[in-house]
C-alpha cells in the first residue's frame, strides 16, 4: 500500500486520468477533520479516537491537527504509534485482557489509564501499574441495534463489575466504568439503559466513578437511506448521564473509531467481467477493502462511475457480486443494486470505507494490491 502525493480534485478525476486496475482507497483530509470536530464540539466530555479502526499515520496526523487529545489503544503496537504522532496525548489501554509483558510496555509508555473485565486481570494490574492509575469495570448488556455484540468476548456483568470497581477503589486506584454498546449502534436507547446501569453499579458498589467512558458504536453513514443522528445521540448521551447520577455524575468520555473515520474514506473497485449479463466481479472483495461487508451488511452508498468518470444512470438492477480470489466466499451479502448499462471496466465507487479497511487488506490469491490517493473531496 502506498499514498500518491497527487491531491486529487474528488476520485472522478483520478479514475479518469490514472485508470487504475487495482483498487484505490481515496482519503479526504478536510472530511475526517470535520468529523473531528463535530465530535469535539458535540459531544458532553473527552474524545478519544479507536486506533484499532484505522492506524495510517496520515489519519492520527489529522485528528491530531483537528484537536484530539486522546487515543484508545489496544496494544504496545499502537501505543508506540501515538506516542510517536501525538506525543503528550492521552492513552486509554481499554483492551481488558493483556499480558503482563503488555502492560509493561504501556506504563514504561505513562498510560494511565486501563480497563478490566475479570478479578484476574484486576489483580494483574494491581500487580504491575502504578497506585492511582485509573481502573475502569467494563459491563455488559444484551444488545439491541447493534450490527454485532462486543459483550460476547468482552464484558463483566453488573454485579462482577460493581465489585471491580469497589476492589479497585479499595486498592488506590481512581475507579471508573466503561461499556460498548456495539458495534455500528443506531438506536440512541442502548446508551440510554447502559447508562443508568452504571449508575446502578456504583450505587451497589458504594463507589463513585471518577469517568464514565461510554465506548465507541458510534455509526457510520452506511445506509443512504439513513443518515447517522450523532447530535441526537451526544444529547442523549448527555441528558441520560444527569438524570441517572446526578450531582454524583462522572466526567464523561467517548472512543469513536468507524464512526470518526469511516466517512474520510472511499473505495473504487474496477468491475473485471460480468459474467453472462449476472454476476459481477470485482477487483476487490472480502478479502481486501471489502472484508466487513459479510458482517455487518454491504454499504449502498456506491456510484457506478464509467472508465472516463460519468456516473452510469440508468435504473438500478439486483447484482450478485463477487471479489476476484478462487475462494467462493469471496461475495458481497444479498445483491447489490446497480445500474442495468454496468460494464466491464467501470468502476464502483464505496463511500464511508474509512474503517476496518486497511487493517484487514490481505493479499489472499495474489490479490488485494490497494492504493491511496488524497482527494480534496469524495463526491463529484
Amino acid at each position: 500500500m502506498g499514498l500518491t502525493k497527487t491531491i486529487w480534485a474528488d476520485p472522478p478525476e483520478y479514475l479518469r486520468m490514472q485508470q487504475p486496475d487495482h483498487p484505490v482507497l481515496f482519503f479526504a483530509p478536510s472530511v475526517l477533520q470535520a468529523t473531528a470536530r463535530r465530535f469535539l464540539a458535540g459531544f458532553p466530555g473527552l474524545v478519544t479516537y479507536a486506533v484499532k479502526a484505522n492506524p495510517d499515520e496520515m489519519v492520527i496526523e489529522n485528528l491530531a491537527a483537528a484537536g484530539i487529545r486522546g487515543f484508545d489503544v489496544a496494544s504496545p503496537a499502537e501505543i508506540a504509534l501515538i506516542a510517536r504522532l501525538a506525543p503528550g496525548a492521552a492513552m486509554h489501554y481499554n483492551n481488558p485482557v493483556r499480558a503482563r509483558s503488555e502492560i509493561a510496555v504501556a506504563v514504561a509508555h505513562g498510560v494511565r489509564s486501563y480497563s478490566v473485565d475479570s478479578r484476574s486481570e484486576l489483580a494483574k494490574l494491581a500487580e504491575l501499574v502504578p497506585a492511582g492509575a485509573e481502573i475502569s469495570a467494563r459491563f455488559k448488556l444484551p444488545v439491541a441495534g447493534a450490527a454485532y455484540d462486543f459483550g460476547a468476548k468482552f464484558g463483566a456483568t453488573p454485579d462482577l463489575a460493581a465489585a471491580l470497581l469497589a476492589e479497585a477503589a479499595r486498592a488506590g486506584f481512581t475507579p471508573s466504568l466503561t461499556f460498548h454498546p456495539g458495534t455500528q449502534c443506531t438506536d440512541p436507547m442502548a446508551w440510554d439503559a447502559y447508562i443508568r446501569t452504571a449508575a446502578e453499579i456504583c450505587d451497589r458498589a458504594g463507589v463513585r466513578a471518577a469517568r464514565l467512558n461510554v465506548g465507541g458504536g458510534f455509526p457510520a453513514h452506511r445506509a443512504a437511506a439513513h443518515a447517522p443522528q450523532l447530535d441526537a445521540i451526544f444529547a442523549l448521551i448527555d441528558r441520560v448521564a444527569t438524570e441517572a447520577f446526578g450531582a454524583d455524575r462522572p466526567a464523561l468520555v467517548c472512543e469513536p473509531g468507524r464512526g470518526m473515520v469511516a466517512e474520510a474514506f472511499s473505495l473504487a473497485a474496477r468491475v473485471k467481467a460480468i459474467r453472462d449479463d449476472c454476476h459481477v466481479f470485482l477487483n476487490d472483495g472480502v478479502y481486501g477493502g471489502l472484508a466487513e461487508m459479510p458482517l455487518i451488511g454491504a454499504v449502498d452508498r456506491i456510484e457506478a462511475l464509467a472508465p472516463d468518470g460519468q456516473a452510469r444512470s440508468c435504473a438500478a438492477v439486483g447484482r450478485v457480486v463477487f471479489g476476484p480470489t478462487c475462494d467462493s466466499v469471496d461475495r458481497l451479502p444479498g445483491e447489490i443494486a446497480l445500474p442495468a448499462d454496468l460494464a466491464e471496466g467501470d468502476y464502483l465507487l464505496v463511500h464511508g470505507m474509512g474503517a476496518y479497511t486497511t487493517v484487514t487488506n490481505t493479499r489472499f490469491n495474489g490479490f488485494g494490491d490497494l492504493q491511496l490517493a488524497t482527494a480534496m473531496r469524495l463526491r463529484a
